[in-house]
């Protein structure tokens, strides 16, 4: 199993190993020894380390500022759980940096590096045995009622709501231009591949590999008689969105929000380039399936 998850991992190498860029874990000071600790072993090994200003504020350091970082540094490094390494991939998208993720959250499908690894993980970083994996961001945007225009890009999913919890929202959905379902119900997820083990496996979509060129579509308790079943297209094709009768909020990997208003569309489509996330060659995904989600375990 290994083998075929690794053909389909990249072969690019980095440049250079001389700077990594950190951010830290929001609202979390207590993270600090821990940071010293992760940089110290960086530096023994000639990897200087630079501090994004936001985080060095929070633990009492002088930093630079996020784009300097991104900009100075050959390659990223989030320490925190999944939702800090969303928020630095989508930030630092623009510098097309890999990115990887030291885990000092819970569960970690993305941020794999435990903090009892980090040596190993960076003896591995000098002889080469890491993977580059490209992996799908969505890009999208909302066009206003009033032509305003608003871009973003998401690494696991845009997710549609009521402004109000459990108020329903009417969501008519085209795919190049077609019309193809009304979505009626407590909202709509928008996946990747890579998201489609968050809020998508909870709604009941399918878990896909994350390097398919694909979008998921997963309703969330759909208000509807109709057999509305979750839908898995092509990563090129382009999906408009527009809400009907009611306002609505469009979520990016849960962490900005846009007011959406009947008039405004939603388009959303597979990014042209992809996030670089960077793993230790040794990662296999199907065993961090069956780690997190106990597949396979009569005890659980």
């Amino acid at each position: 199993m290994a083998s075929m998850i690794e053909s389909h991992g990249s072969t690019r190498r980095l440049e250079k190993l001389d700077c990594a860029g950190f951010i830290l874990k929001p609202d979390s000071p207590e993270i600090r020894p821990v940071f010293e600790n992760v940089r110290e072993r960086f530096e023994q090994r000639g990897i200087r380390v630079l501090l994004a200003e936001r985080s060095a504020a929070m633990i009492g350091e002088r930093g630079i500022s996020f784009e300097e970082m991104c900009r100075s540094c050959d390659f990223l490094v989030s320490l925190g759980g999944d939702g800090t390494l969303l928020s630095l991939v989508r930030r630092s998208y623009k510098w097309h940096k890999p990115v990887v993720g030291i885990n000092a959250g819970n569960l970690g499908f993305l941020a794999d590096v435990k903090i009892e690894e980090v040596d190993a993980f960076l003896d591995e970083l000098f002889r080469g045995e890491y993977r580059i994996d490209n992996r799908l961001m969505i890009a999208g945007h909302i066009l206003k009622s009033t032509g305003a225009k608003i871009e973003f890009f998401a690494l696991n999913d845009v997710v549609i709501t009521g402004p109000i919890p459990a108020k329903m929202v009417i969501v008519n959905a085209s795919i190049d231009g077609e019309r193809f379902n009304t979505y009626r119900g407590d909202g709509l997820i928008v996946s990747t591949p890579t998201g489609s083990t968050a809020y998508n496996l909870a709604a009941g979509g399918p878990v896909v590999y994350p390097l398919t060129k694909a979008i998921i579509l997963t309703p969330i308790l759909a208000h509807s008689l109709t057999n509305q079943r979750p839908l898995v297209v092509p990563a090129d094709f382009r999906i408009e969105l527009e809400p009907e009768r009611y306002h609505a909020l469009a979520s990016i990997d849960g962490q900005e929000r846009y007011a959406l208003e009947e008039g405004d569309v939603l388009f959303l489509s597979g990014a042209t380039e992809g996030a670089k996330l960077l793993h230790r060659k040794t990662r296999n995904y199907f065993a961090v399936l069956r780690d997190k989600l106990h597949w396979g375990d009569r005890n659980w």
